[in-house]
């Protein structure tokens, strides 16, 4: 038989057994669940939504199956930076919760999307297409880049224009990016920090379709500039574009 000290002991074994397992086991587990939000400081992801399709209303931003976004975000202002505190998938476009009054909102997606994002990196998310024509698509694009050395700046090109054939773009009365196809987006151009002129032309032609002025590249920093809209029309479809600081990191 066994005697009352060691039966004790045994007991107390068991017990320890199980404390270590719920400790450290039970965290691990939680941890596997979806929902879960950090701090933005964990994360340090920086994430932009630039709706710019002119027919499709303002949309909201979904993490897994919850709203992140406060304000919807509307056709065709850039809005800015915010951190995430959450990467837990599905991320979703939904139709804004306060479009023209009188109009009921479709509650569908207009976007699912299964991406990982990974830490200390900026995003910017880009609509663009027609509903009229059923050509609402995204591009998704990674804003973080090597820095570029003293004194200079860099810029890349995003052509976000539909049906546009390829566009040119001249900086300071210099080719800066040629053929840019709808979609695409270019390397970085690194340049000289100053103050730049950036014309935007169908390639191949001498007809500005836009005309950037008294753009500041700074020492040290990246830039996005962009073209949307449609070539040929005066409406609210019309041809533009922007330029986007990067953060700085």
């Amino acid at each position: 038989m066994i005697d009352m000290n060691k039966r004790n002991n045994i007991s107390l074994s068991i017990f320890l057994s199980l404390f270590v397992a719920v400790f450290f086991v039970a965290p691990l587990v939680a941890s596997c669940g979806k929902g879960t939000s950090v701090s933005p400081s964990t994360l340090n992801i920086q994430y932009r939504v630039v709706n710019l399709s002119p027919d499709l209303g303002p949309v909201d931003l979904y993490i897994d199956y919850k709203q992140f976004n406060t304000y919807s975000f509307y056709y065709p202002s850039a809005g800015g930076y915010f951190f995430l505190t959450s990467i837990d998938t599905p991320f979703q476009i939904r139709p804004g919760k306060d479009p023209i009054t009188g109009i009921i909102p479709n509650t569908g997606n207009i976007f699912s999307m299964d991406d990982t994002l990974k830490p200390n990196l900026s995003y910017t998310l880009f609509i663009t297409g027609l509903v009229s024509d059923n050509s609402i698509t995204k591009l998704r694009t990674i804003d973080t880049g090597a820095l570029p050395a003293t004194g200079r700046g860099k810029v890349r090109f995003v052509n976000v224009s539909p049906r546009s054939n390829g566009l040119d773009v001249v900086a300071n009365g210099v080719s800066a990016f040629k053929s840019q196809k709808y979609l695409k987006v270019s390397k970085y151009l690194e340049m000289p920090a100053g103050n730049y002129d950036f014309q935007i032309f169908p390639t191949g032609s001498s007809t500005v379709l836009r005309d950037l002025q008294n753009v500041i590249i700074q020492d040290g920093r990246l830039y996005t500039v962009y073209a949307y809209g449609l070539t040929g029309t005066t409406d609210s479809l019309a041809f533009g574009a922007g330029v986007m600081a990067s953060p700085i990191k």
